[in-house]
């Protein structure tokens, strides 16, 4: 029978058969007190799909109601001391609040946040107490993403753990006076102890989902024994609307990521006001995570509220608020028990009988379920037990608890840094803190004696999970490398054969993957790319990744390059999600630091999808003291060739050069790629320098020379002499990178030929190194007057009055980078502008950086110093027939 589809119709709100109504909900009642829960969920289930099979689809709201998804009597019993652990939160809650408090009374530019810890310090400290375990001899712990802006309360635990001294507390966001504390979690600045950074908000929701996934990856492949351990994210409810906090939860659901927990903090306030004022965030975030296929619990409401729950039998409290939208949660939230009285529970008279036994002090006490230790650790635990999915604990929270009128839910809680000594003694009282009027007027930190109760609780139960956290391996075992010419010698001799330097790069890390102790330490890894960048041959090599296997014959089987899914599978395909692939790529190359277990990762991309889509992704992974390396095919303005404007890259190599410790070349020859692969594999994997590589690559065939004698050093300096002058003196140079390497050299023959101008021309390799360099050596000069200048490598390769003219398939100021350190005329060639579909020759022409006009760009520097008549610069422009009349290619 064909099944016939409902058109969409109103709600109906008349019961046409309450009798038959009636009936229905009494069996199902029936069902649920002789089978239980799990059973009506199943059938309730089999009767949707039999709906659905007849064409009758239902208009529900995708949430459920608005209130603790675990009920009362499947609530696990709490196992710690409650008692203990409230003095314990209150304490912390303390010294986090006198942390912000000192540094911005003492000064007021300084900032940081006291509600945000005030909201979740229970989430944290159920977590610390009996979920986040450490690393330890036994296993490599947990990893926990903690919400940037609580920070202060992740401090302050450390304080009492003996981690932290008051010293270090008293320099709170001052960390150029000493031994301070960097503001957010920054492994870069205090690499002993951040594992993750999370300060840009939306970041670590994508990170948590894709260091997770590649501890499944790790076990599947055998490399690392992962299970057991958990990936753990606490962010805020406002975060959530970053595109990258949600851009990776289906693949968390698909790959079945049971391995991780997100705990979002709703407050309901982001920083100037409600998440959703005229909604309830809670409800869509359910709404959005359920339909990703995630767990979904909510912890909404405290244990004061079961005996009102268990008396709701009409459910008239869950209607109200359901009616209720979070900007008046808010203002409910700011307001004492007597106002909640008047404008929540008594606009209902059958709301308002739930609560006549009450006073208003009882309903003032009324806690949201995100400040309750009980619901929050049933949360947690039922979180750890879910197999086959991730899960999201939506925690109901007040922004700003137990400040009180000082930021107790106000507008204004974000921004609260300082509090009047009124506010603070209120603090003080409401958390029973042990504390004099002085003590909280000089804001001192308080810390219970080692042999306390308090004290001994919080390190049994941190030995308990393995110790203490956040903390940071620096370093782990160095891996060998395998020597340079067994597994590039087809880069070193490449005796004029033609390929590309996207080819060279492949073949690199192809031969690489065979090499024993190295090979299985790679990680490839495309954003659905592979076969553009000729990578296909590995999809048999070491196959795709796929915690499923392969359940298909895929359609290419009888090839030799067909499209293998394994479980083991090495390579790393995303698919089309530069931020999931980039993330993989963190991941894998923080593996030493978070797994005790150096990798390699290369992941290769169109390059304008790099610096220029994901440069926040690579900036936190720089944080994290990533590496690895980053290859940014089809890469510069006009070798990309027919794609046009939104994919020629004439930027990565600027943006690349702004990143402390990324290492960014833009090598022209295979011989080059291998000298700097080679380079960066030994620094990372065998001296273990935190930094990461950064190559561009191109799909242009020209013809590859062999590697000149005495390159290498230069190679990796940045610069390097590729053709002496072949007639006495140079009269110019020419410095020419990647792609325009080959158009320098071509100009050299001409400049010789027809102009009869001597000249050299050098390879950059990195104009960014260069800079680098000299930036460094002019420091040291300036910084000690009395000692022998250094001299830097542009001035020992470039030193002189002899013109040079730079040209790159980058913008202007990419050569220019090296521009205030050359004391010859320096001329310079870039592709400023936007991008445009055509040939190479064409675009080349376009942008003014082939051949033809770097010959006018030599001709014109020497025309200035009188050294050829400006009439054979005229000259040289007619018979090249070069416009002049035209706008300049940046302004078109």
């Amino acid at each position: 029978m064909t099944a016939h589809i409902d058109p969409p119709r109103k709600a109906v709100n008349a019961d046409q058969d309450a009798v038959e109504t009636a009936d229905w909900l009494a069996s199902l009642g029936s069902l649920h007190h002789s089978a239980g829960a799990e059973r009506v969920r199943y059938i309730l289930a089999a009767l949707d799909r039999r709906a659905k099979e007849l064409g009758v689809l239902l208009d529900s709201p995708p949430f459920s109601p608005y209130r603790n998804s675990i009920p009362l009597e499947q609530q696990k019993p709490y196992p710690g001391d409650i008692a203990i652990e409230t003095r314990l939160t209150a304490i912390i809650r303390w010294n986090a609040l006198a942390m912000v408090v000192r540094a911005n009374k003492a000064y007021g530019e300084l900032g940081g946040h006291v509600a945000s810890y005030a909201s979740a310090a229970e989430i944290f400290e159920v977590g610390f107490n009996h979920f986040f375990r450490a690393s330890s001899s036994e296993s490599e712990g947990d990893l926990v993403y903690f919400q940037p802006h609580s920070s202060p309360g992740v401090y302050a635990r450390a304080y009492l753990e003996g981690r932290l001294s008051d010293e270090n507390l008293k320099l709170y966001r001052q960390e150029l006076s000493g031994p301070g504390l960097s503001s957010y979690p920054h492994p870069w600045l205090m690499p002993e102890f951040w594992q993750v950074p999370s300060a840009s908000m939306g970041l670590g929701p994508i990170s948590a989902i894709y260091q997770a996934r590649f501890m499944k990856y790790l076990q599947h492949r055998g490399l690392v024994q992962t299970a057991g351990r958990h990936v753990w994210g606490v962010f805020g409810d406002g975060e959530m609307d970053e595109p990258e906090s949600i851009a990776g939860l289906a693949l968390a659901a698909r790959e079945n990521l049971d391995n991780l927990t997100f705990v979002v903090n709703c407050n309901l306030q982001r920083l100037d006001g409600p998440v959703r004022g005229n909604g309830q965030v809670i409800q869509e975030l359910e709404s959005l995570f359920q339909g990703a296929g995630w767990n979904v619990i909510k912890v909404l409401w405290g244990s004061d509220w079961d005996d009102i729950f268990a008396r709701d039998i009409k459910h008239a409290l869950l209607r109200k608020f359901a009616d209720t939208v979070d900007g008046k949660y808010q203002t409910l939230g700011a307001k004492d028990g007597a106002y909640n009285l008047a404008n929540f529970f008594s606009e209902d008279p059958e709301v308002r009988a739930l609560v006549a036994h009450m006073s208003d002090a009882d309903i003032d006490g009324l806690k949201r379920g995100g400040h309750d230790f009980k619901k929050l650790f049933a949360a947690f635990a039922a979180a750890k037990d879910i197999k086959g999915r991730p899960t999201v604990i939506l925690a109901k929270t007040k922004k700003g608890y137990g400040m009180g009128g000082a930021g107790e839910s106000r507008m204004t809680s974000h921004q609260a840094k300082k509090l009047d000594v009124d506010a603070l003694y209120a603090f003080r009282d409401r958390f029973a803190l042990p504390l004099s009027n002085k003590q909280v007027e000089d804001l001192e930190f308080f810390r219970p004696a080692e042999d306390s109760a308090e004290i001994q609780y919080l390190r049994a139960r941190r030995a308990a999970l393995g110790g203490y956290m956040p903390a940071r391996r620096r370093a782990s075992a160095a891996l060998p490398v395998p020597p340079l010419q067994t597994y590039a010698e087809f880069a070193l001799r490449g005796d004029g054969k033609e390929t590309s330097t996207t080819m060279a790069i492949v073949r690199l890390f192809t031969n690489l993957l065979k090499d024993k102790t190295l090979g299985p330490r790679i990680v490839p890894i495309v954003a659905d790319e592979a076969r553009t960048f000729g990578m296909a041959n590995l999809f048999r090599q070491v196959g795709i990744y796929s915690p499923a296997g392969q359940l298909y014959e895929p359609e290419d089987a009888g090839s030799m390059l067909y499209y293998k899914e394994a479980i083991d599978g090495q390579l790393l395909e995303e698919g089309i999600t530069e931020a999931g692939a980039i993330s993989s790529w963190t991941a894998a190359a923080t593996s030493y630091s978070i797994h005790n277990f150096p990798l390699l990762p290369f992941y290769i991309y169109y390059s304008m999808f790099g610096f220029q889509r994901v440069g926040d992704l690579i900036w936190a992974a720089a944080d994290q003291r990533a590496r690895g390396f980053l290859i940014g095919a089809t890469a510069g303005r006009t070798t990309l060739g027919g794609e046009g404007l939104q994919h020629q890259d004439g930027s990565s190599h600027l943006m690349a050069a702004t990143v402390p410790n990324c290492r960014a070349y833009d090598p022209a020859f295979s011989y080059e790629v291998a000298v700097i692969v080679d380079h960066g594999m030994r620094s990372m994997l065998e001296q273990g320098n935190d930094e990461f590589y950064y190559l561009t690559a191109m799909n242009e065939n020209y013809a590859q020379p062999s590697m000149p004698d005495d390159a290498r050093d230069g190679i990796i300096k940045g610069l390097y002499r590729v053709l002496p002058s072949a007639d006495g003196p140079a009269k110019i140079r020419l410095v020419g990178s990647g792609a325009i390497l080959p158009e320098a050299l071509a100009a050299a023959a001409m400049l010789q030929s027809e102009w009869k101008v001597a000249c050299e021309v050098w390879s950059a390799t990195s104009f960014s190194e260069l800079a680098r360099e000299a930036r460094d050596v002019e420091r040291t000069n300036r910084l000690s007057p009395l000692s022998t200048p250094v001299e830097t490598h542009v001035v020992q390769c470039l030193g002189g009055k002899v013109p040079i003219v730079a040209a790159s398939d980058y913008v202007r100021a990419y050569p220019q980078l090296i521009g205030s350190y050359i004391e010859a005329p320096y001329t310079v060639l870039g592709t400023d502008g936007f991008g445009r579909s055509d040939t190479r020759a064409a675009l080349r022409s376009f942008f003014e950086v082939d051949r033809k006009q770097i010959v006018v760009a030599a001709l014109s520097a020497l025309a200035k110093l009188g050294q050829v008549a400006r009439e054979q610069v005229a000259e040289a422009i007619a018979s090249y027939e070069l416009p002049t009349g035209v706008a300049s290619p940046w302004s078109r």
